[in-house]
């Protein structure tokens, strides 16, 4: 029965002594996957914003174009 239980002991202090390793690896590479879902958030983050500005930019351009063309098209119905 000592045998038994010393055998117990010493399966559960080697559990205890590699889980805590485990736990800081784990631990470790949670904090490496957070960082790097950031990272990646932020630079797609940037390139949604960039599309953005040139999309505004594109639909401005494409107003003015427009006015222009009705505005040339007035004058010519008014001369």
């Amino acid at each position: 029965m000592i045998r038994k239980f010393a055998m117990l002991a010493a399966a559960s202090a080697l559990f205890v002594a590699c889980s805590s390793n485990v736990e800081e690896k784990a631990a470790d590479t949670m904090d490496a996957a957070s960082q790097q879902a950031t990272q990646t958030m932020n630079e797609a983050q940037n390139k949604v914003e960039d599309a953005a500005a040139k999309v505004d930019s594109a639909a401005k351009a494409t107003v003015d174009t427009a006015k222009a063309v009705v505005n040339e098209a007035a004058k010519q119905v008014t001369k």
